[in-house]
Order: C-alpha cells, then sequence, then structure tokens
C-alpha cells in the first residue's frame, strides 16, 4: 500500500499535464481565431468607412441640380428651389406711365396695296357725305402669300455634226446646278437645320408642307454637305479672326459622332465665342489641345472660362473665372454642412456684395475707380475664407478650394480691365442654341456631319451677332460655290 501513492501522484501529474497541454493548444488556438476575427473586423471596419463614404458621395449627387454644381437647369427634377429677385409688390406687365409698344407701320411707299374706305353717309343724322380726309388713319395687315415653288427647265439639246458626225449637248448656263435644287432653296434647307435646329425629317416635312417642294432626305443630306464646303474658307477667316482679339470666352458641351459597338461615341462641341465673331469645333477631345486649336498658340488676349481643367495650360493672370461656377460650387460649400457650409454661406455674402457692385458699374451709378477701391476689401475676404476652407472645411469642400485657389488670381481680373465680365455668361448663351440641337438630333454621324454642324453654326451665331440677314448670306454662298467664285467673308465690315 505505500508503493501505490507515488504510482497515483505521477498518474495525476500526467493527467494535469496533458490537461495543460490542451488548453495551451486551445489557447493557440483561441489566439489564432481571435486573430482571424480581428483581421475581418478591421477589414469589415473599412468595408463599412468605404461604403458610408461611397453613400454620402451619392446623397451628394442626389443634392445636386443647376443651383450648387454645373448641371444644366434643363437636368433639374420639379421642385428645385432656384434664386428669385425679391417681389417687387407691382403687377405683371407694363406699369402705369410705361411708354405702350405698338408695331410701327411701314412706310407708304412699301405698301403693296392701299384700300381708301371713304364713308358715304353721317353716322348721327344719315345725311351724304363728300370729300376726303387728309390725314386718314392708318391701318395695316400683313399677309404671307402662298408660296409656289419656281420650277426652270433646261433642255439640253444634242445635235450632230454634219462634217464629222460628233454630237454635241448643249452646257448648263454658270451658276446652274447638276442637281435638282436652286441655291435658295439648299440656303434654306441649312438655315432650318443649323439656325431653328430641325432635323432632316422636319425640314423635309416643312418643305413639303409650307412650299409644296418635296425632297430626299438623301437629298438634304447633300445639299448640307455642299453648304458645308462652300463655308470652308469664311470659316477659316473666321477663326483666325477670333485669334487676334483682346477678349475671348471659351466653353464646351457633350456631343456624339459616330457609333461604336451599338453606343454613340463620345465627342465635345466647342465655341470661341467674340464680341461679333464666334467659332465652333467639334472634337472628340476634351483636352487643353483642343482650346490650343481654338486660340491659336500666340493667343495673348483674356481668357473667360470656367474652372475645367482643359484651360489651365493658359496663363492665369490673363483668365477671368466664371463667378456663375463659383456661385454653384459655394452654394455646394452650404448644402454639405459643417464648416465649410458656414464658410460656405461667407464666401456668398461677399459675393453677393460684388455683384451688388458690378450692376451699378454697369448702370453706370458706380465708377469703375470706385469700385476697384471697394473691391480690395472683398478680395481680402475671400481669400482669407478660402485659405481657412482647406484648413477646416470637410474633405470633398477643402479639397475643391484648394483647386480654386490654384486660379484665385484669374477670380478677379474683371476689376481692373474694362469690357471683361465676371462671367461667362455670354460663351454660355452663344452655344446654348447648339446644346438644344444635340438633344434633339442626338449629334453627328460621321466626322463630314460634324464639319456642316462646325460650318453652319459659325456662320449662323456669327451673323446673328452682326445683324445681318443669314438666308441671304447662305444663299450668296453656294451662288460663289457652284460658279466658282469668292464666297463673302463672315468677319464684321
Amino acid at each position: 500500500m505505500a508503493l501505490a501513492a507515488p504510482e497515483n501522484a505521477r498518474s495525476r501529474v500526467a493527467e494535469l499535464e496533458a490537461q495543460l497541454g490542451a488548453l495551451v493548444a486551445w489557447n493557440v488556438e483561441l489566439k489564432a481565431e481571435l486573430g482571424t476575427r480581428g483581421v475581418l473586423i478591421r477589414a469589415l471596419a473599412a468595408q463599412v468607412i468605404a461604403l458610408q463614404e461611397r453613400v454620402d458621395e451619392l446623397e451628394a449627387k442626389l443634392r445636386q441640380d443647376s443651383t450648387n454644381s454645373s448641371k444644366p437647369p434643363s437636368s433639374d427634377l420639379p421642385g428645385v428651389a432656384r434664386t428669385s429677385k425679391p417681389p417687387t409688390g407691382r403687377k405683371p406687365g407694363g406699369q402705369p406711365g410705361h411708354t405702350m409698344s405698338k408695331r410701327e407701320l411701314m412706310p407708304i411707299e412699301q405698301v403693296d396695296h392701299i384700300v381708301e374706305l371713304i364713308p358715304e353717309r353721317c353716322e348721327g343724322c344719315q345725311a351724304p357725305l363728300s370729300g376726303k380726309d387728309p390725314t386718314p388713319e392708318r391701318h395695316q395687315v400683313t399677309e404671307v402669300p402662298p408660296i409656289q415653288p419656281i420650277v426652270t427647265e433646261y433642255q439640253r439639246h444634242s445635235l450632230q455634226c454634219d462634217r464629222c458626225g460628233a454630237k454635241t449637248r448643249a452646257a448648263l448656263p454658270p451658276g446652274v446646278p447638276e442637281g435638282d435644287f436652286g441655291e435658295r432653296l439648299c440656303a434654306l434647307v441649312c438655315l432650318l437645320a443649323g439656325r431653328y435646329r430641325l432635323s432632316k425629317r422636319l425640314v423635309q416635312d416643312l418643305l413639303l408642307s409650307v412650299t409644296g417642294v418635296d425632297i430626299s432626305l438623301g437629298a438634304i443630306s447633300n445639299l448640307e454637305q455642299e453648304m458645308s464646303e462652300g463655308l470652308a474658307a469664311p470659316v477659316t477667316e473666321a477663326a483666325a479672326y477670333v485669334q487676334q482679339q483682346d477678349i475671348a470666352h471659351l466653353d464646351e458641351t457633350g456631343w456624339s459622332e459616330g457609333r461604336a459597338n451599338g453606343r454613340a461615341k463620345r465627342a465635345w462641341l466647342w465655341v470661341a465665342a467674340t464680341t461679333l465673331v464666334s467659332v465652333f469645333i467639334v472634337s472628340t477631345s476634351r483636352g487643353s489641345e483642343v482650346a490650343k486649336r481654338l486660340l491659336g498658340e500666340d493667343f495673348t488676349g483674356i481668357l473667360c472660362t470656367d474652372r475645367w481643367s482643359a484651360y489651365n495650360w493658359y496663363d492665369v493672370v490673363l483668365r477671368q473665372l466664371c463667378w456663375s461656377h463659383l456661385t454653384r460650387d459655394f452654394q455646394g460649400f452650404i448644402d454639405r454642412g459643417g464648416e465649410g457650409g458656414r464658410i460656405g454661406q461667407a464666401l456668398m455674402a461677399q459675393r453677393n456684395r460684388m455683384f451688388k457692385w458690378w450692376h451699378r458699374v454697369r448702370d453706370g451709378t458706380l465708377s469703375r475707380e470706385a469700385f476697384a477701391r471697394r473691391m480690395r476689401k472683398v478680395e481680402r475676404a475671400v481669400g482669407s475664407l478660402l485659405r481657412e476652407a482647406v484648413l477646416r472645411a470637410e474633405k470633398k469642400t477643402a479639397g475643391m478650394t484648394e483647386e480654386i485657389l490654384k486660379l484665385e488670381n484669374a477670380m478677379w481680373t474683371f476689376v481692373g480691365v474694362p469690357g471683361v465680365e465676371p462671367t461667362n455668361n455670354f460663351g454660355e448663351r452663344t452655344i446654348r442654341n447648339a446644346v438644344m440641337w444635340r438633344k434633339t438630333s442626338f449629334g453627328t454621324q460621321c466626322p463630314a456631319g460634324s464639319r456642316f454642324v462646325e460650318r453652319i453654326l459659325t456662320s449662323v451665331t456669327t451673323l446673328r451677332q452682326q445683324k445681318r440677314n443669314v438666308l441671304e448670306y447662305l444663299t450668296a454662298i453656294i451662288r460663289a460655290y457652284r460658279c466658282g467664285g469668292v464666297a463673302p467673308s463672315l468677319l464684321p465690315s
């Protein structure tokens, strides 16, 4: 019995050692599992953060509209509140003392028909009346006569020579096209497309309904290409003119040219707008090389643009940033809230002060010298607020502010340079007709179609800027092209 105790002790020790080994193994396994779970938790936490950032980004996009981003007003959902002028309390329409607008009478020598209406009896007693009123009341009615196309048939005789037997067919007179349609009809087709944004089918329908001319879609395309070739030289001359101007407004909008894999290929329509001449270009690039092509490498004028990076190659001291776009940026600060929202409110207050004074400069009630003096304080305040936003605002607002500060000098060019506006509204108005055309035409099918768009938009826009008759000019272009003459210029006389 005395020998059994040590044996039991050894057995117990072995058992405890086994249990301890199991505990150590379990501990190692537990630590490994905890490590795996820690990695998984960190991965899930990172994923949650990424998803939250994505949700914030998508919610921010949902809140974007034309008041706080570069989105056009046409993309706004119903109910978007836009900044409006404060109510004046006046009723709509002409106010008391307002001079009534009335259609001017045409000079008597330009009137086609005159109908004299002479009363025969007195309204009061029915006695006969005689004589004429030396100053009768004039009432004119303007009417459009029924439009009938003028069809001229050229019968080209072929005669055989009695001497050699050769046959000779009479040639068409100079200026008569080999095709079926005259120069004015060609000009009208291109005017309806380039100015009034009608599709080829609508042009076809309008001509048949209004003029009685039946024309195929293919013939319309052919006439457009003929006009495009005739406009090539005047448009090239207009592009060179734009590059010599002191101030130019550049803008670009989405376009499409052709299709690839069943989808429209992305392109962009650019404009360089000056006071009297504007030039359009369709390009598959939205990069700086297109802006350089429009302006030329030697351009030294003031360039008015938004903050798109394609313009950053140009000297910042010769640029003017669009304050309409800056206003939307500041509104975006406000809508995102936080410290950036507070700074955005302060920036918007300075913006409102600036525009209040600028409108007085335009109205002639504040001199440019006084305006420049007042603006020094505004410039300092805006610069200080932007730098504060970089340090204190939320990530997206701070990042956008850093980009604005890179172009800070371009915010204030209009203060010291007469003729420069604080916005690029002129450029945006110039391209708006093309934007509406794109929405109905969905772009062009090939490079040749894009050249027509460039040239017809350049022509009709420039002619309207100069208050010249567009139809007469396009008619003269086709006449010169068909006769081999010199095309009329688009430059101001």
